[in-house]
């Protein structure tokens, strides 16, 4: 029987670690299964290369769980301040960005960072400045462009009455 092995090249140890990253609850997840390793016979160096962790990451896990057991594998609260922005505010600004500003009584006629700071100030009474907007927007899904500036091109109609007026001294018609 042929051993099983991953043949696409868009799975690699790095792509997947930072999947690992980006999931709530993945690296739960790893510490289980750097523990059964360590249970089964592995040494702390092993682990930590195949999960490309430093040594001491591993062994620090492998103190937490000889003090505390089980629990340590769980991630604790982290100290800090909550948020302004909360998912609900999120979510009412992602559906206010559907539409124009000026519907929200907002004069101006594209969302930008500074926008957005007065939109959450009036209708959230939420604080930020405008670089977190700008970041908001971007974790939103949306990108910040420069607006495409078209002239439009003067036509022959009012030509005459537009250069008659402008004169310091009126003349006579002069067959423009």
């Amino acid at each position: 029987m042929r051993t099983l092995t991953i043949t696409n090249t868009q799975i690699t140890r790095e792509c997947l670690l930072e999947m690992a990253e980006d999931i709530p609850g993945a690296w739960i997840g790893i510490r289980i299964a750097a523990l059964l390793l360590l249970l089964s016979g592995w040494k702390s160096t092993s682990i930590a290369s195949l999960f490309g962790l430093s040594k001491w990451s591993v062994v620090k896990w492998i103190y937490k769980a000889n003090e505390e057991g089980v629990k340590s594998v769980q991630d604790k609260q982290r100290p800090g301040r909550p948020p302004r922005v909360t998912d609900s505010c999120k979510q009412a600004l992602e559906q206010a960005l559907q539409k124009p500003p000026r519907d929200f009584g907002i004069a101006r006629a594209r969302w930008d960072g500074i926008v957005v700071v007065q939109y959450l100030k009036q209708f959230h009474g939420v604080t930020i400045r405008t670089r977190r907007a700008q970041q908001l927007l971007h974790e939103l899904g949306y990108t910040l462009k420069q607006p495409a500036y078209r002239f439009v091109q003067a036509s022959k109609k009012g030509v005459k009455g537009f250069r008659i007026s402008l004169k310091k001294t009126p003349v006579d018609s002069e067959g423009d």
